[in-house]
């Protein structure tokens, strides 16, 4: 149900930088819910009378949620409005939240999290086309700097505030705090972003929106499962069989489609389609960060789960510093130059962390999380801003849903790639328990799919979103 929530009539002068801010606030509750939880599993286990296995039923539910709901936000805001869908979609995220925590078993969590995940496969992708719509191209990049923010900071503060919150109150805060942040975030959208008529009432593609689901649930679901030996590899290696068989026919259906839920002809846009492949390698490392340093920071070096965090803080420094840098960068160098050196240089700080030992002395150990933030947060944001430069405005809404599943897509496999190469390391070093080498090797796989992406980057024309980034 699309909410209606009575408007004021936005200001015209109303600064891009408050709409990226409201877009961004949002994202930011979605970023830091999605992986607050997994500190809260252990408490949740023991109020459910059950085991941590089971409840990671709760994460699953969320990703395969997104993963099925995504590929359809472009054809929901071209039908219903960018604005209305991304106001709905905050309402439908709050009372996910409000189901999840007044759960009384773990069906009813599980629900509360499919609810949810509905509602965060919405904002992603309807915030970044409302940013898009509302934004002139000469602003872009400075609304693209805050839009990336959530996306790296909330992964990185979500584990030790749900620590925080698991000791001082019950787990059910987890998900109670999201409802006054989503009530604010609704009456600032209502007040603050510009409305749009709805563009168009082209027919949903039924049978593709199927297809992309079952085919993104194998991909994501089965390579998790691969990668956790208690199920054995058979398992996980069936569904994603099943996944890669899903995607070879969303292929064939898309490619006989005039607008297919996901358009594989938009990586025919060279600006796009190089974001989508270097972006995805990039961020296979983005994705693994805060899964690798808090756990290498409590297991490998005996840090309490306050001490991580303050540790894995610094990499959030890093990236709130970014944000007054990106566009002077820009001018200065333009996207390619940019993203080539700046590729390289995320590639090794994201490296160096595969030589942390317990003696590391604190301000290396700081600097280089600072410098890794500052670093791949400046990426990441030239990667989301020159992504659209040659889009037009009648496909934004198919490239941004296009584009948030790749990344969603490419995030959860970073994880995947991390635990699947601890895994390795540790049963050819005969280990139950993951050592330091097994933290420094798994550092040093997803920095060798980071550097992947430099290559890729080089088949940007030298002027490639020069209108954006205002380079002569």
């Amino acid at each position: 149900m699309i909410a209606r929530v009575p408007d004021v009539a936005p200001s015209p002068q109303r600064s891009p930088r408050l709409t990226a801010l409201v877009v961004a606030s949002a994202l930011f509750m979605q970023n830091v819910d999605s992986t607050v939880i997994a500190t809260a599993l252990p408490a949740m286990a023991a109020s459910f009378g059950s085991d941590v296995l089971r409840l990671s039923l709760a994460l699953t539910a969320y990703m395969l949620s997104l993963a099925v709901f995504i590929p359809a936000s472009g054809w929901i805001a071209d039908r219903f409005g960018p604005r209305e869908v991304f106001r709905s979609a905050i309402v439908v995220f709050c009372a996910g939240s409000a189901l999840s925590g007044l759960a009384p078993s773990l069906p009813v969590l599980v629900l509360g999290r499919v609810v949810q995940g509905i509602g965060g496969a919405l904002m992603v992708p309807v915030g970044r086309l409302v940013l898009l719509r509302s934004v002139p191209k000469s602003e872009l990049v400075s609304a693209m700097a805050w839009l990336t923010m959530p996306a790296l900071i909330g992964p990185i503060i979500g584990p030790p505030l749900g620590g925080l919150i698991v000791t001082h109150a019950s787990w059910r805060w987890v998900f109670f705090l999201n409802l006054p942040v989503g009530l604010l975030g609704i009456v600032l959208v209502s007040r603050l972003i510009p409305g749009g008529k709805p563009s168009g009432r082209r027919a949903l593609d039924a049978p593709g929106l199927v297809l992309s689901g079952l085919a993104l649930t194998g991909l994501i679901f089965g390579a998790e499962l691969a990668s956790r030996p208690i199920f054995g590899p058979e398992l996980g290696l069936a569904i994603l069989a099943f996944g890669l068989g899903a995607g070879v026919l969303y292929v064939r259906h898309a490619l006989g489609m005039p607008r297919p839920v996901l358009d594989l002809r938009l990586l025919g846009v060279p600006s796009f389609g190089v974001s989508v492949l270097a972006g995805s390698l990039f961020r296979l490392g983005v994705g693994a960060v805060p899964f690798l340093l808090p756990t290498m920071l409590q297991v490998g070096f005996g840090m309490s789960a306050a001490e991580a965090g303050l540790v894995t803080f610094s990499a959030s420094v890093g990236a709130i510093a970014m944000k007054p840098a990106a566009g002077p960068l820009l001018r200065r160098f333009g996207f390619r130059t940019l993203l080539l050196w700046n590729g390289i240089v995320s590639t090794l700080t994201l490296a160096a962390c595969a030589l942390f030992r317990p003696d590391t002395p604190w301000w290396m150990l700081h600097g280089v999380l600072i410098a890794g933030g500052f670093f791949r947060s400046l990426q990441f944001t030239s990667f989301n801003t020159i992504a659209f430069a040659d889009i037009r405005q009648h496909r934004m809404a198919d490239a941004t849903g296009f584009y948030s599943t790749m990344q969603q897509v490419s995030l959860t496999l970073g994880v995947v790639a991390a635990a699947a190469t601890l895994e390795a390391s540790m049963h050819l070093g005969g280990r139950a328990t993951p050592a330091i080498a097994d933290f420094s090797t798994g550092f040093l796989v997803v920095s060798a799919a980071m550097a992947a992406s430099v290559p890729v980057v080089a088949r940007l024309r030298p002027d490639a979103g020069s209108v954006l980034s205002g380079k002569p």
